[in-house]
């Protein structure tokens, strides 16, 4: 009791500061009880919504991390073998598509070029020359077969002159003959008779002069019908004449189409043309430039350095929508309800916070594993199953200048499958 007195007051002798301060403890702590139990409250909340919209959304999504920023690199070669004079851009510069890259030499390609189209120009102009003679040679062979001809008629009709007039000369033939052996006949009477005295020398004469004069008309009706067959005759072979010259100049006119045919035939010139082509395409091989818009990846090449034909000089990484994608490799077990088409939640690694959308664009026709070098064969006796990878190309609907997309970046992809 002594001591509970002597304790008492040394308790109130501490002063009115310790019982305030020990009032405000005791009122003070169901307040943080309230305040703790608020705050759980709004943080379960919170969790509980943020659970259930991860629910709702894991639901009908297909996710992996296994994905990346993937493009599809373009070789910039020589088509040609060549020396290389200029190299106009650098690693990691970024180009736009017709944009000169490499210059090589083209010393020896102009020449090419000169020469080519030097015989161009000549197979040309031979040709040119040899249309014209060949037309004129067609011209003249037709001039000549228009003339053969035109002499047939001409021809035939001096034979039927001919027998004509050898009808006449043998249709005078037999009273001339008449004539003659009347004649004959009266002389060799008029002889008999002067021999007997009956007749005179002078009737006598008269006998002998006419019968020398119905011999000649013999003669000359014998003649004119020896010229008449020879007239015909020549007639004959002048028509004989006419006609191989008809003939021959069909033969000219045949000969000068075949040459004709010939000067027209276009292939040297075309020939020529094809070498004139190939020289200018190797001279304009001489330029590289951007097949499309991107990127300097790698550069392989220098100046002065000589390049083989199909040698790859530098890497265009491409750049721009479409170009640039995301191959993801889902497990086997997620492609169930994944199809073409459907739309992608894509976040990148190097852009926290950013989301960028897309769409399946193809589904891998295999497994990562089967292209392999060496595949695993399921036939052996210690085969373990493994869950496979199918790589599925994804489209980046949304691409931002500001957040460039570089292929190999680590990105994140959940597909909508339902």
């Amino acid at each position: 009791m002594d001591t509970r007195e002597a304790q008492k007051p040394s308790s109130t002798s501490n002063g009115s500061g310790d019982v305030a301060i020990d009032q405000i403890e005791e009122r003070s702590g169901p307040r943080k009880r309230v305040i703790f139990g608020t705050i759980g409250a709004i943080v379960a909340v919170i969790l509980l919504v943020w659970g259930v919209k991860w629910f709702l959304y894991a639901r009908v999504h297909e996710g992996t991390d296994d994905a990346r920023i993937d493009a599809d690199p373009v070789a910039v070669t020589s088509k040609i073998n060549e020396r290389i004079d200029k190299i106009l851009v650098d690693t990691n510069q970024e180009v736009k598509k017709g944009q000169l890259l490499i210059v090589l030499d083209n010393a020896v390609e102009e020449d090419q070029v000169r020469t080519a189209q030097a015989q161009y120009d000549l197979a040309t102009a031979n040709q040119a020359t040899n249309t014209l003679q060949s037309q004129g040679g067609m011209m003249q062979a037709r001039a000549n077969a228009i003339s053969a001809q035109v002499a047939v008629p001409v021809a035939d009709a001096d034979v039927a002159q001919a027998r004509a007039q050898l009808s006449a000369a043998q249709a005078q033939l037999p009273a001339a003959q008449a004539a003659d052996e009347r004649a004959a006949a009266d002389y060799r009477r008029a002889a008999s008779l002067f021999r007997t005295g009956d007749v005179s020398k002078a009737q006598l004469d008269a006998a002998r002069a006419e019968a020398a004069s119905a011999a000649a008309q013999m003669r000359s009706a014998k003649d004119e019908i020896n010229v008449a067959f020879a007239n015909l005759t020549a007639a004959q072979q002048r028509v004989s004449a006419a006609l191989a010259g008809v003939s021959a100049a069909q033969g000219g006119v045949t000969t000068a189409q075949g040459k004709l045919a010939q000067s027209t035939d276009s292939s040297q010139v075309e020939a020529a043309r094809a070498q004139l082509n190939i020289a200018r395409q190797n001279l304009a091989y001489t330029r590289i430039y951007a097949p499309s818009d991107g990127y300097i990846g790698e550069k392989s090449a220098e100046v002065g350095q000589t390049v083989q034909a199909g040698m790859t000089l530098m890497t265009l990484i491409p750049d721009g929508p479409g170009k640039i994608y995301v191959t993801a490799n889902f497990k086997e077990t997620q492609l169930g309800d994944m199809k073409v088409g459907q739309p992608t939640d894509i976040t990148v690694d190097a852009y926290k916070g950013t989301l960028f959308h897309g769409h399946v664009v193809s589904i891998n026709p295999a497994s990562q594993n089967t292209y392999a070098l060496v595949p695993s064969q399921n036939a052996t006796g210690n085969f373990v199953k493994v869950t496979q990878r199918i790589p599925v190309r994804i489209s980046i609907d949304d691409m931002q200048a500001s957040k460039p997309l570089r292929p190999g970046m680590s990105v994140e992809a959940y597909v909508k499958v339902r």
